[in-house]
């Protein structure tokens, strides 16, 4: 293959005894020459068992040093790589085995109960013997891999959340993955010193390729763990001299209301990213207080995940904002009218890049609503300032229209989270005879606060315009979440749509 495509092994051959990948609980690491190869001794026995160019190869398992593993085999045979996400149902992830139709799906033990084994073709489980046998063998010689591949071959296909029908295989070639890595590492301004902790699920973009791929790239250190508890994530960010580290808004919710919060340093931190969700200012305010740098992203499945760029000493000042495009991407943002929306006004987000997908597996219709003129419709309503920084305002297909107006459910969570009661908000719409939608919201209070529905929608009124204010609003104990860790309207809809208007 082009050798600027196997960059693993160009990594491994400058930096063979730098460490690569650390197993956050175990504490076992892997060398860049370690980890160059296990890919290899994989990549030579999966070419020994048939697979070839284009067979797609699925995993099933929590974050694992295998998916290292799969992702550069695959990117040295030309296979495709399809991390599955195991927090679907059974039936869901047949969904997607049946879509992508894989050579080989590799399983952890503790979740083959997920699969529907006897209609595999092949299948093992990557915390056996057998599979540590093939991975760590010592080898001189490997078959040589002579496979031509080119810039937009695939190399993942990541299936999407499916929130509002059937997931969709988002298909990342060799040059969506390598694009996103070279334009975070050049506009972030990482470095071979740079350490990660990756907690988001490596099945998700943003734990695959926020981070983790873009570190490996410029010879730093990825540390990966599950099951995330605040505590043992402070402390697994401090052992292992973590500089930058990417955390979903619910995961810093967790770490900023813990006890130990208060008093923790962290002494080789320069930067907490926020993504996955927009970002209550709370939690701004929390690592304010401290003197912690904390910045927002924004990135999708579809788009490296990688697109915008702001400094953290800018952050403080334009809280929400997720700052000004990469060096090597381009945004636009249109109107309701068909027209770039200028300044203060609200558009659809695109976006314009190597790093953006080539096209959905088995889905050309859905390719062609989002792929328009070499630009990507995302679906998420975003609006810039005079000085070009951009704000998320929220998803196409949340606002809600009641009476006419246009209401943005960020902008009222963003204000009811400032309350002192409240501890998570989630704002949505439900039907109305009259007025076509009504603004809704769900709230869970911090333990031992109360607050009653009118003293909120007093609170609200001292800040939003009245037809903002939501007409219902109903307390729950937590808020359900996706399997990404964000907040799940679409579930809240369906359990209020026939509320009394």
């Amino acid at each position: 293959m082009r050798w600027e495509l196997d960059w693993l092994s160009n990594r491994a051959r400058i930096s063979p005894d730098a460490t690569a990948i650390v197993e956050g609980e175990a504490g076992t690491r892997w060398t860049y020459g370690q980890l160059n190869t296990r890919a290899l001794n994989l990549a030579t026995y999966l070419m020994s068992i048939g697979v070839k160019k284009g067979d797609r190869i699925a995993l099933l398992s929590p974050n694992h040093i295998g998916y290292f593993d799969f992702f550069f085999a695959c990117m040295k045979l030309g296979a495709i790589f399809v991390p599955l996400n195991w927090r679907l149902s059974k039936a869901e992830i047949s969904f997607i085995l049946t879509d992508c139709t894989p050579t080989i799906v590799a399983v952890h033990s503790t979740l083959k109960e997920l699969l529907v084994i006897e209609k595999l073709n092949q299948y093992f489980e990557i915390d056996s013997t057998e599979y540590e046998s093939i991975t760590e063998r010592k080898q001189t010689d490997f078959h040589e891999i002579t496979t031509e591949i080119k810039d937009n071959d695939p190399l993942a296909i990541i299936y999407t959340g499916g929130t509002t029908g059937k997931p969709k295989g988002a298909v990342l070639s060799h040059q969506s993955i390598l694009w996103n890595g070279l334009n975070t590492i050049v506009s972030w301004s990482l470095s071979e010193k740079d350490v990660t902790l990756t907690y988001l699920p490596m099945f998700h973009t943003g734990g695959l390729n926020a981070l983790s791929i873009p570190i490996l790239l410029i010879g730093g250190k990825v540390v990966i763990a599950s099951d995330f508890e605040p505590s043992k994530a402070v402390e697994l960010i401090n052992q292992e001299g973590c500089t930058v580290v990417l955390l979903v808004p619910t995961m810093y919710h967790m770490i900023v209301n813990s006890e130990f919060f208060k008093d923790v340093t962290f002494p080789t931190m320069h930067t907490f990213l926020s993504g996955g969700a927009p970002c209550p200012l709370p939690i701004y305010q929390a690592f304010e207080k401290k003197g912690l740098a904390f910045k927002e992203g924004y990135g999708l499945t579809e788009a490296g995940p990688n697109n915008f760029f702001i400094n953290p000493n800018i952050a403080r000042f334009r809280r929400g904002s997720i700052g000004k495009p990469m060096i090597f991407n381009e945004i636009k943002l249109m109107g309701f009218d068909g027209e770039e929306a200028q300044p203060g006004e609200v558009g659809e987000l695109l976006i314009r890049g190597k790093h953006v997908f080539e096209y959905y597996w088995n889905n050309p219709q859905a390719t062609e609503e989002a792929l328009i003129d070499g630009w990507l419709y995302t679906g998420d309503l975003a609006k810039k300032d005079e000085e070009g920084f951009h704000y998320i305002v929220g998803r196409k297909k949340e606002m809600i229209i009641s009476g006419g107006e246009n209401i943005y459910p960020l902008e009222v969570e963003h204000c009811m989270n400032q309350h002192p009661a409240v501890n998570e908000v989630a704002v949505f719409s439900l039907p109305h005879p009259k007025w076509g939608e009504i603004v809704a919201a769900v709230v869970s209070l911090k333990s031992n606060l109360k607050v009653t529905v009118d003293e909120l929608k007093t609170y609200c009124k001292q800040h939003l315009g009245s037809y903002k204010i939501p007409k219902h609003i109903m307390f729950e104990n937590e808020i359900p979440k996706t399997h990404v860790g964000k907040i799940d309207k679409n579930s809240l809809q369906k359990k209020y749509e026939n509320i009394v208007v």
